[in-house]
């Protein structure tokens, strides 16, 4: 690992807890503020919202968890920055070290060492329980965290493209909050439309996906069935599967993590996967890995690449 990257992904990691921390705290009362504005809100304002939270969205759950941390499929290089950038607009912290975090969660989910367990440290108590659950949910962000990420993610550290993309957070961050803004501003050619833009485009959309997100770490660990025994508590939650892009079927995920898909059955929606279909009949992605059929359900499966 040459020094240069690996200096990157500590200012990196740096303005990740910086951002992160501050990103808890705007969100909610911006939120507030647009409840309070209801009265002024237009159609503009809910399609940038429903725009930004798809677009940001997947770039969280199809680029920063498929792509980038399971190696779910390839894709060209214009689509990789692009996803890095709509990821980053999320506002869930450095692409490095949201990849970081994720693979040490596969390797010791519901375990000691788990990031975000919503079980870890639980007994029988309630007081307990919503402890933990509150842990896995965002406490987590507020405990500090380990110093040796780099060490989960060697083949990212090692390709300069994507350490440079996971350099570029505070302007994507900019850019999430900008974009809806300009758009708003532009059909109403006032300034007002303008900051309802940022506000319902960029404050309010990074709120609800954020928690969305987070839901995924402590709702889909205790609430859900389970259609494979894996080695954890992760369940499939339907109403997380629509609003998480697909990634409310953790059962499923977890019995095959390098999947590009998680709505394995017919019914179970994965706008994700559908949008990786899609690329994949036009060219711009391939080896999209999927399991096999006539897997043991018991055990990961083997990946058809």
């Amino acid at each position: 690992m040459e020094n240069n990257q690996f200096k990157q992904f500590k200012i990196s990691r740096g303005m990740w807890v910086f951002f992160a921390k501050l990103s808890l705290l705007s969100p909610p009362i911006m939120t507030v503020l647009a409840i309070y504005l209801w009265d002024y809100v237009t159609p503009i304002d809910i399609f940038v919202f429903v725009l930004m939270y798809v677009l940001s969205g997947l770039g969280i759950t199809m680029g920063f968890h498929r792509y980038f941390v399971h190696r779910g499929f390839k894709c060209k290089p214009w689509l990789q920055t692009v996803l890095g950038f709509l990821g980053a607009m999320a506002v869930q912290g450095t692409l490095l070290h949201w990849c970081a975090i994720h693979r040490q969660h596969h390797q010791a989910s519901d375990k000691e060492g788990d990031p975000h367990s919503p079980h870890v440290g639980a007994d029988h108590t309630l007081s307990s329980k919503i402890r933990t659950f509150w842990r896995g949910h965002m406490g987590w962000i507020f405990e500090g965290n380990p110093h040796d990420f780099e060490r989960y993610i060697p083949d990212l550290m090692s390709d300069p493209a994507v350490v440079k993309l996971s350099s570029h957070y505070p302007l994507a961050l900019l850019m999430g909050l900008l974009i809806p803004g300009v758009i708003t501003g532009l059909w109403t050619l006032t300034f007002t439309g303008f900051l309802m833009g940022v506000l319902w485009g960029g404050f309010v959309r990074v709120f609800a996906f954020q928690h969305v997100t987070y839901a995924i770490n402590s709702v889909c660990h205790v609430f859900g069935r389970r259609s494979y025994d894996t080695s954890d508590h992760s369940k499939n939650n339907w109403v997380f599967g629509i609003l998480a892009h697909g990634e409310g079927w953790h059962n499923n995920h977890h019995a095959f993590p390098y999947s590009a898909r998680h709505g394995l059955k017919w019914w179970q929606v994965d706008l994700s996967y559908y949008v990786i279909f899609l690329f994949e009949k036009l060219g711009v992605v391939w080896n999209v890995k999927l399991p096999r059929f006539g897997y043991d359900p018991t055990r990961n499966a083997e990946i058809k690449k």
